[in-house]
């Protein structure tokens, strides 16, 4: 379902402290938050990843050609309702987080790529997940390499113009026409 303006503005300002003119300034579009998803496996602290049909079948056609190069490449995350985004947010806000140092590491409800079902954070058996540090790995350098061919593309590299900060494990499926 494509989430409407009206529907958008309740995650807006005053609610959770998110600029009305967010989106904009950001320059991220509203994302249509998926509706049909399959499993392609469980998080490492359990619970089901979802993604899109055509971006589970790329990420495990991806996945299995890394670790045919030695590369074994780890789903940490995919689908996340709008209402989890919310949630998440909210947490950090309790814990003391500003709204404006949050932005800078999550994406607002409804504008988080994870909406789509297209977008997977991916780490390292037994490494710290969606650290900085992925950036500088084997993994991360056959990922740079090959995604492309498998339809992902990095969102969040270093000095993207969208202010969050650089995310070497968040990668997007954008299928081919």
């Amino acid at each position: 379902m494509l989430t409407s303006p009206k529907e958008q503005s309740r995650f807006q300002s005053p609610i959770l402290g998110i600029p009305a003119d967010y989106g904009k300034s950001r320059g991220l579009p509203l994302q249509v938050q998926a509706t049909e998803l399959v499993s392609i496996g469980t998080r490492p602290e359990g619970g089901e990843i979802e993604l899109t049909p055509a971006a589970a079948d790329a990420w495990t056609r991806m996945r299995d050609t890394a670790a045919q190069t030695g590369v074994t490449l780890v789903a940490i995350s995919g689908f996340r309702s709008i209402k989890r985004q919310e949630e998440i947010i909210r947490e950090k806000l309790s814990a003391g987080q500003t709204i404006a140092s949050i932005l800078e590491t999550v994406a607002a409800p409804g504008y988080s790529e994870h909406h789509t079902g297209r977008a997977i954070d991916i780490g390292l058996p037994g490494e710290e997940p969606l650290t900085e540090e992925f950036g500088g790995t084997t993994a991360y350098r056959w990922l740079e390499a090959n995604a492309g061919r498998f339809g992902f593309v990095l969102s969040y590299p270093r000095g993207n113009p969208h202010g969050i900060a650089y995310e070497p494990w968040h990668w997007c499926f954008r299928a081919r026409n």
